[in-house]
């Protein structure tokens, strides 16, 4: 009840400062719309089925580019972290894609893969790598040194003490790299779409600010939230019944 009860009760406190600030400040609707305004366009959205198909546009793009990114960066984490020589010929030319802004390189991915969903998914798969590469990386190599020795001295094969050593011990940072991976993909999805769309939440966003609209925006954003919030619960689920023995994210769900 009180993981339900909490929030439930911050949101009903921001929703009633969002209305005392509007009534006080004498803020105009253009600026910042009423609460009812928001839910109207919700309305209109979700129940008269205007918002569907660019809802579904972006969470496509979104979950396929999530998928490939972060399944290319446990490929590739795991192969730098159990290879020094893989490291020092891959690992400087990694680091500098991820220093590169990424809506810099936009326009280009647009030449390459076309104006249609292929250009997003590529983006959001860019946005997802690194961070789930370097949870891999790291996660695999803080393997406990103590439990490796002991794996050796009973003669375990390395595929063997990968699977049942160092990869459970790197599942903890893996989620941790998923649920941060989650909220980049959906950034690298609307970037995307705000640079060139005629589909999704974020050329909603683009389309609305043109006419002054600012309850879609707020809405299409609320959508957004509702999006990243339910990426980051599944996770977080999948974390504590597939990993149960990670004692971090024990003690969190302790401290909640």
């Amino acid at each position: 009840m009180k993981t339900i009860l909490y929030p439930a009760l911050t949101a009903l406190a921001l929703i009633a400062a969002w209305i005392a600030s509007i009534e006080v400040f004498n803020v105009p609707n253009y600026l910042v719309p009423e609460p009812g305004a928001v839910l109207h366009a919700l309305k209109v959205g979700y129940i008269d089925g205007q918002y569907w198909p660019h809802f579904f546009f972006t969470l496509k793009s979104a979950v396929i580019g999530y998928v490939m990114g972060c399944g290319l960066a446990i490929v590739i984490g795991t192969m730098v972290a159990e290879s020094r020589t893989f490291e020092r010929f891959l690992y400087p030319y990694i680091v500098a894609l991820q220093s590169t802004p990424k809506i810099a390189i936009a326009p280009l991915i647009l030449v390459w893969f076309g104006f249609g969903i292929e250009s997003k998914v590529v983006m959001v798969a860019l946005m997802s790598f690194f961070p789930m590469f370097i949870n891999t990386m790291v996660g695999i190599r803080q393997t406990n040194a103590s439990m490796l020795n002991l794996m050796q001295v009973f003669s375990a094969s390395r595929t063997h003490i990968f699977f049942n050593v160092k990869l459970p011990a790197a599942a903890g940072h893996i989620f941790a790299g998923l649920q941060i991976s989650v909220v980049l993909g959906l950034i690298g999805a609307v970037v995307s779409e705000f640079v060139s769309s005629t589909q999704g939440l974020g050329y909603m966003i683009q389309a609305a600010s043109v006419n002054m609209d600012v309850a879609t925006m707020f809405a299409c954003l609320l959508s957004l939230v509702a999006i990243g919030l339910s990426g980051t619960q599944l996770i977080r689920y999948l974390h504590r019944k597939l990993v149960f023995w990670d004692e971090t994210h024990n003690a969190m769900g302790q401290t909640e």
